[in-house]
Formats: C-alpha cells, structure tokens, sequence
C-alpha cells in the first residue's frame, strides 16, 4: 500500500511539473560555491552568479508563491552557499561568527532586486493616465517676473490648492500609447517635467521649481508625488503566458540595450506583477533563397535577445528595465514568458 501511495505522490509531482513546464535548473558555468553578501549587491546580480536562467532564483531557494511575493530579505555580511547535496541544487544562508563593529548607519536595509539608481526615477516619473487624466490637476497660470519659461529656482503661480504635500511633480499632457497590434489607446503617459515645493497657498499657489528636466510654462499641471519604494520582489517568470510587444524606449529613442527602460503593452490587467521577468526577441529575419532557378522567401523564427525586469505597473502598460540583451532592444519587438 505504502508503494502504491508513494508511486502515486512522485506520479502527482511529475504531472504538475510537466504541466508547469518545469525544467532542470542550470547552474552557470562558474558557479560559486559561497557568496559572501556585500553593500551594492542586487537579487539579480547574486542570482546570475549561480543560475544560467537569473530569473528562476526562487527556485533555486524552494520558495513557494507566497515566500516570492513577499521574500526573505538577505543582508549585507550573510553568506550564501551553494548545496549540490540533493537532485535539485539550492541556496542556503549560512551563519557566520563576525567580530563586533561599529557602523555609523544601520546595516537593516536589504539588498534590493535590482540596480536601484537604474530606476529610482522611474517609480515616480511615468505616468499613464486616461485622456483627461490631467484636467483636473491643478494648473500654471503665471511665471515669475512674467517670463516665459521656468525652471529649477524659480516661482510659478498656479489655481488654487488647497491638499497640503511635502512634494509635488510637473507634467504636460504626452502622447498617446497605441497598442501595435489592436491600434487600441492604452492610456496616455503624462511627459514629467520636474518637482515644485509650495510655499504659499491661496488663489492663486506659489511654488519653488526645485527640479526641472525640461522647461516650463503656462498651462502645465500639477500632481501630488507619489511614495518611491525600491521593489524588493524575487525575479521570476509570471506564471501564465505573456505575449507582448515593446511600445516604446524612455527618452524617445528606436533602440535601447542594458539598463534601458522601455514601456510595453500589458499591465496589471493582463496578470503583470512586479518582479516578473520577460524575454525579449530578435526577430528572425527575412531571407530569400533561389534553387534551380526558384525564388523562395523565409522568415527566419524568432530568437531570445535578452531578458526584462518589470519594475512598474498600471493597468494597461508596464515598465521594464533591460537586464541583459545580445543586440538592440527595438521598438515594436516581441516579449514573452521566458
């Protein structure tokens, strides 16, 4: 009885494998036996010391759904170490005596998932909103000392407001996100401008431009800045099958590459998280071949270029930073579920 039940629990786990599409996991080629952490480290980074695939990390430490939304956090001064003792490898934290020391700021952040100075901008900047997502945002009316332009330093006058925030962004109405294959609007992203400061309420408001990224003028709105938190989330692939196309590259260019942030065509609505990681094609080209005096065109099948984290989410549309990729990121290129 006790054969029949373990060969129909080992029967159970192979069919929800095959089901989840589950492979073996690769270890890099170079592999370290230990990692120590250190201050700068990133999920990612340490990730892709070990695994051929960084994204299946929360594999490679056995953790369920609930422990990948919401990981452990690893420290700088923890080791890590590889146990190949199993049929599976996994990572372990291992606790290490340390002479005592003195720090001048607390060592209780944890390490993020990703390069944080690559997309703390981001959280806050984009903005994608209905068509008339601006209209009621409060509005500049007047410049200081009648100029036509402002920017960091100097006063705008703007309609009354009345919400008290510690901070305060700028936007202009942007352009409008189609989807390239639906030619549907998706939303519109909100062009950021810079950051303000009250400092007087009344009819109208005065504000401190204390940042600018490009210049401002009359008619330009206001919105309450948002709270910018670093995501924390395991890299991982999203468990159902994502097929999306690449909208656009952050600062208007056709072609981006590591690091870059590009916007791509599916949101919250479509089952995109935080944390989920896609891969990027390159598509396969057009060739022609002529035999015995025949001509015939091929279309190459696509190829993986790379691999996209996704930092930030709305309902529609997403942004991602480019991790990895052997060629250009392109505007109007395939990402999927890895």
């Amino acid at each position: 009885m006790r054969r029949i039940i373990s060969a129909l629990l080992i029967s159970i786990s192979s069919t929800l494998a095959l089901a989840q599409g589950a492979k073996p996991l690769e270890l890099a080629p170079d592999a370290p036996e230990r990692h120590i952490v250190v201050p700068g480290d990133t999920l990612w980074g340490i990730s892709a010391k070990f695994l051929k695939d960084p994204y299946r990390w929360g594999e490679l430490w056995r953790m369920n759904t609930e422990e990948v939304k919401n990981p452990h956090r690893i420290y700088p001064g923890q080791v890590i170490v590889l146990d190949r003792s199993g049929s599976q490898p996994r990572l372990k934290l291992v606790t290490t005596k340390q002479p005592r020391r003195e720090y001048v700021e607390p060592l209780s952040k944890g390490i993020p998932s990703i390069p944080a100075q690559e997309i703390e901008p981001f959280l806050s900047e984009p903005r994608v909103l209905d068509a008339a997502g601006l209209d009621a945002a409060p509005r500049v009316v007047a410049l200081q000392s009648d100029r036509v332009i402002a920017g960091a330093g100097d006063t705008i006058y703007t309609t009354e407001i009345t919400a008290r925030h510690k901070a305060w962004q700028l936007f202009r109405p942007g352009k409008a996100l189609i989807d390239p294959d639906s030619k549907e609007t998706l939303g519109h992203e909100a062009l950021y401008l810079g950051t303000a400061r009250m400092t007087q309420a009344g009819v109208p408001s005065s504000f401190l431009v204390t940042t600018s990224k490009q210049e401002i003028v009359r008619d330009d709105r206001l919105l309450a800045a948002p709270r910018q938190d670093i995501p924390s989330y395991i890299p991982r692939a999203p468990s159902i099958q994502v097929k999306a196309r690449v909208l656009a590259i952050y600062g208007g260019v056709n072609f981006g590459g590591p690091q870059s942030v590009v916007t791509i065509n599916r949101g919250k609505a479509d089952g995109l998280e935080i944390g989920h990681v896609l891969a990027a094609d390159l598509a396969g080209a057009e060739v022609s071949n002529r035999y015995q005096g025949d001509k015939t065109d091929y279309k190459l099948p696509d190829a993986r270029n790379g691999l996209l984290f996704v930092f930030r989410v709305f309902d529609r549309v997403s942004y991602a930073l480019v991790m990895n990729a052997t060629h250009p990121v392109v505007v109007g290129d395939t990402v999927r579920t890895p």
